[in-house]
């Protein structure tokens, strides 16, 4: 009992809880249906009497501020429906009445949000008003319309969509419409953003669509567009404002284009493209259209926010657009062109071999282990300078394709390049994007026929001539004048003189070379040499005749130059002390007084002047000196000749005197004294010279006598310094001194051969 006591516990509140999910569930399914009802509930329609709703809002009037352009017109038979304008200060929340003649009551709708509301009339006179702001507040503000449901008039319009496109200087508007409105002719009006005054309306030739003209395309204008009215559409209300951009008349500017192989994707490389755009804050993106130079679809058209752009593409050649759009224009395109890749043996082991049957018909062969893995496949072919055909096609049998029935035949001598591109996609062999959809397996060259060059390497030239040896340079010939693959080049060149032959020869080297250095050519001599290219078809025409000339030959003996060798090395070793020695021969040098210790011992103004006389007189015993030696060498001089010379000695010596005497010009006698003096002392003591206690035997017999006769005090200094217009006893000594060196003089006549040219 006690268990089945238990049970009965647990079973009843098992039933409890039960029927409390059921209140609840019953509870919450009421209010899910009840929901719309309560959403709805303050814009249901009410029925009032016409009598309380007047005196309701009688206060309500009309104003231009306020609600306004009310309008109620058919959309069909069974559509009718009213629109209004909201007030400038209005709260945006409405109540509608709809009273018809004749019946009692009258339909009413509170807080409308929307300024639109349908009808539902019969065939008798209504009137609508449309309250502003909630009922009893002193600035609501109404609007009226009356009618009846035989008058109205049928609406078209606004239009459902409408697409603004501006082109240079215009503006195209394409507009769509509701199914009940048709398709009618428009009426554009416009102005500058700005401007308070509409241009005159534009009415359009055709349905849908219109062109407004003589537009600024630096200006943002506004657009209000409506249908044309007419017998079935009597009533066009106008749409709202569309804001047009200013037109984008600038194209972007690339700024770098990267072309870079993936490792992990055979055949295939990463496009990576920048640009910039000239003007900012006028434009919302880019679009960029991508598609194959081969002409092969589809043309991808991609969008993006940022100027740079990623693409993952295959080896073939490619042509992109890039244009900045807005919602009205979109700008001149920049384009740019991604040329194919070019190299042959960039795809490691993999080969692809051409067969020409004829001008409309050739064979491509690839790797037959290929099509375990692919079966779709797509074939380009070009001629330089050509966007090239294409053909993709379905193979999983062998490894081979035929493309016959060309279009456009192969020319003869002419090079084409041919790719084979792989497609992983197995469902369909047509190309369904441009990104990441296909790699490149290979790329050879072909010729329909082949033909030797009609063209010459041009620019012949040689360098590092030497003695039998010189390099020749050339520039390959162009890929229109060859005609077929070059297989090399032949360089001819002989020996070149005047009126004679002489034996020709000739080398072969590698297609790509542009320069060869010739050896073992004769020196001193003229060469002659062109040039020429060889296909498979025969050689072509030979470059212009060029000449050059080897170093000549230079007779040199080793003697010669191990005598040279000797000198040189001996005047680089003996050279500086022979120059020396021969330099103090013939200039000896002369000691600078300047530098004795006399000079620099000197420390009054009476000593500067007895240096100047010692100087001076130093001066004349040179002199004497060497006319007295000259006179001994001589032997006999005859009288004749001593008596026409002494009257140009006493001239020198004279002249010689007033040097002597400059010295003592602060003694207050005068210079025709001294000459006096200088006189007699000729006339009595010509002998008594050598003798004469002041003969000095030093070299520098002034700086002797100067150093002998500075008398004490000079040499003291001081301010007791006497005065030299006292002459002391040391300044009469120096004067008999220098009478001395006049009588030695006048008992020593010069040669005639000394001194006449100096005194001529």
């Amino acid at each position: 009992m006690s268990g089945r006591g238990v049970q009965s516990g647990e079973a009843e509140t098992k039933c409890c809880w039960l029927g409390t999910y059921m209140h609840v569930l019953v509870v919450g399914l009421m209010l899910v249906l009840c929901a719309p009802i309560f959403t709805h509930v303050h814009v249901s329609a009410e029925r009032c009497k016409p009598e309380n709703i007047s005196a309701k809002y009688q206060h309500c009037g009309t104003h231009q501020d306020g609600v306004h352009d009310l309008d109620c017109f058919r959309k069909s038979k069974t559509d009718e429906k009213c629109t209004w304008e909201s007030g400038k200060y209005g709260s945006k929340s409405y109540t509608f009445i709809l009273q018809q003649a004749d019946k009692p009551h009258c339909v009413i709708y509170y807080n409308l949000t929307e300024p639109s509301q349908k009808l539902k009339i019969f065939d008798l006179n209504f009137t609508v008003e449309v309250i502003e702001n909630n009922a009893g507040t002193a600035n609501c503000t109404k609007a009226v319309f009356s009618g009846s449901k035989k008058t109205l008039k049928r609406s078209c319009g606004p239009p459902n969509e409408v697409l603004l496109s501006r082109t240079p200087g215009a503006l195209q508007v394409n507009v769509t419409w509701l199914k009940e409105d048709g398709n009618n002719k428009i009426s554009v009006r416009y102005r500058a953003l700005g401007s308070h005054s509409w241009n005159e309306t534009v009415e359009s030739q055709l349905p849908n669509t219109a062109m407004v003209e003589k537009l600024t395309p630096s200006l943002v204008y506004i657009v209000q567009i409506q249908c044309v009215t007419t017998a079935e559409c009597s009533q066009c209300p106008r749409s709202k404002n569309y804001y047009v951009p200013s037109e984008l008349t600038t194209r972007p500017i690339l700024v770098s284009a990267k072309y870079t192989d993936i490792m992990q994707k055979t055949g295939c490389r990463l496009i990576s493209i920048t640009w910039k755009f000239p003007v900012k804050d006028l434009y919302d993106g880019y679009r960029v259209t991508v598609w194959k130079e081969s002409g092969e679809p589809p043309q991808a058209q991609l969008t993006t926010s940022e100027p740079e752009i990623r693409l993952i593409l295959s080896y073939s050649a490619y042509r992109l657009n890039i244009s900045a759009y807005n919602n009205a224009s979109v700008s001149p395109a920049a384009t740019h062109v991604i040329p194919q890749h070019t190299g042959a043996n960039i795809l490691g082991d993999r080969r692809l071999n051409v067969t020409v049957h004829n001008s409309t018909a050739f064979t491509i062969h690839w790797r037959p282990d290929l099509i375990e893995k692919y079966v779709c496949y797509v074939v380009e072919w070009m001629k330089q300078g050509h966007s090239g055909w294409y053909l993709s096609f379905f193979e999983d049998a062998i490894a081979r394709k035929t493309v016959s029935s060309i279009s456009e035949h192969l020319e003869p001598y002419t090079r084409y390049r041919v790719t084979l591109h792989l497609r992983p996609n197995k469902n369909t062999c047509n190309m369904k994007s441009i990104n990441n959809s296909e790699s490149t397996y290979g790329t050879t060259e072909f010729y329909h026929t082949e033909g030797s060059p009609v063209g010459a390497p041009a620019n012949v030239s040689f360098h590092n001539v030497t003695l039998n040896s010189a390099v020749l340079q050339w520039s390959q010939i162009p890929e229109e004048d060859l005609r077929g693959f070059l297989l090399g080049y032949i360089i001819y060149y002989t020996e070149h003189h005047y009126q004679e032959t002489s034996t020709a020869h000739n080398i072969t080297v590698d297609p790509g070379s542009t320069s060869f250095h010739m050896e073992a050519l004769k020196s001193g001599t003229a060469y002659q040499v062109q040039i020429s290219g060889f296909t498979s078809a025969g050689e072509g025409i030979r470059s212009i005749p060029s000449v050059f000339k080897t170093d000549p030959k230079v007779n040199f003996s080793i003697r010669v130059a191990i005598a040279a060798f000797v000198v040189v090395v001996c005047l680089l070793v003996f050279g500086s002390p022979v120059i020396k020695r021969v330099k103090a021969i013939l200039w000896p040098r002369v000691p600078n007084p300047g530098h004795s210790n006399a000079v620099q011992k000197i420390e009054s103004p009476g000593q500067l002047k007895l240096l100047e006389a010692l100087v001076t007189l130093k001066a004349v015993e040179e002199w004497d000196t060497k006319s007295f030696q000259i006179l001994e060498r001589e032997a006999v001089i005859p009288p004749q000749t001593l008596s026409s010379m002494l009257p140009h000695v006493r001239t020198c010596e004279d002249d010689s005197l007033e040097m002597a005497h400059a010295w003592s010009e602060r003694d207050g006698d005068s210079a025709a004294d001294d000459d006096d003096t200088t006189d007699t002392l000729l006339d009595t003591q010509r002998t008594h010279f050598q003798s004469s206690p002041f003969t000095f035997a030093g070299g520098y017999t002034t700086m002797e006598m100067f150093q002998q006769f500075t008398p004490q005090w000079m040499t003291e200094g001081g301010s007791n310094t006497p005065s030299i217009e006292g002459e002391p006893e040391d300044f009469t000594a120096l004067k008999s001194m220098r009478l001395d060196y006049v009588r030695q003089f006048s008992t020593s006549p010069p040669s005639d051969s000394e001194f006449t040219p100096a005194l001529v």
